[in-house]
């Protein structure tokens, strides 16, 4: 008998060009063997050019969608992404622990530079990191939750990884993506009670790389229920965003920091003829 297909839960905002957001969850779910579901906690106006308008869902009716989903479906796992307010990040909070295989990606700006967060949800995130079962901050992310400057070589990062721990988080993995110079290829770390790991990678360049935070934590959280372990779960999301973000050219979307190709293993390659759209 197969095993049943994981049922996983994006909690996170909208993006009307596809790229990130629930729009990037739900494809990476999907891409990955998982039956995906969301949430809305944000609506926005973005494309790959960058983010114009944030409206914030209503507390209540981010409340209403999950005591309704939750009341039928239990998921396997959960990823949270944008929550623009305090008050949406204490509300989702409190459904955090009746949730299993939890996945935190502290949204605060998105690939354009935007800023997606209020000033006063800050607090309410760093209380939201000691409830998920992993969190995965990028460095500026990271030195935010930390109030410390953003680390600059693989050896901060792993003081920065096992700092967040000390304040309460279960598991950080800590996404080097920001390095520059000779430390840009020394890739992730990840952390949690049994010990320090850095995780190498190859960095792809390409300038298509809106939605990696997302499809990342997505990809986590699709992986975990058919994985026997966390850090088994996190090398191989690390090795599908890999994938995605070395055929990201081949889906010419937008006129900015296009998308990563979500399918790149499901679609048949295109390498000629593409254009902007």
């Amino acid at each position: 008998m197969n095993d049943p297909i994981p049922k996983v839960l994006t909690v996170a905002g909208s993006d009307p060009s596809g790229g990130a957001g629930i729009q990037a969850d739900l494809k990476t779910m999907g891409a990955l063997g998982a039956y995906g579901m969301s949430v809305v906690t944000a609506l926005t106006a973005q494309s790959t050019r960058g983010v114009v308008g944030v409206h914030a869902v209503p507390v209540d009716f981010v409340r209403l969608q999950l005591d309704t989903l939750l009341a039928d479906i239990r998921p396997d796992a959960t990823k949270i992404g944008m929550l623009a307010t305090a008050d949406l990040a204490d509300a989702v909070g409190e459904y955090l622990p009746g949730l299993p295989n939890t996945v935190l990606d502290p949204v605060m700006v998105a690939t354009s530079g935007d800023s997606l967060l209020d000033a006063d949800a800050l607090a309410a995130l760093r209380r939201l990191c000691t409830l998920a079962d992993l969190i995965t901050p990028n460095l500026p992310e990271a030195a935010a939750l930390l109030g410390c400057e953003a680390a600059a070589s693989p050896h901060e990062m792993r003081r920065q990884a096992e700092a967040l721990l000390t304040r309460g988080a279960h598991r950080v993995l800590l996404k080097g993506g920001h390095l520059v110079g000779q430390a840009a290829n020394a890739a992730d770390v990840y952390a949690d009670a049994d010990g320090t790991v850095l995780l190498p990678g190859v960095r792809v360049h390409t300038n298509n790389t809106h939605g990696t935070g997302c499809t990342l934590s997505s990809a986590v959280a699709a992986l975990r229920p058919q994985r026997d372990s966390w850090i088994a779960a996190v090398r191989d999301a690390k090795a599908y965003l890999a994938g995605a973000l070395a055929h990201a050219d081949l889906l010419g979307v937008g006129h900015g920091h296009g998308p990563v190709h979500h399918y790149y293993a499901l679609w048949p390659n295109r390498s000629e003829g593409v254009s902007s759209k």
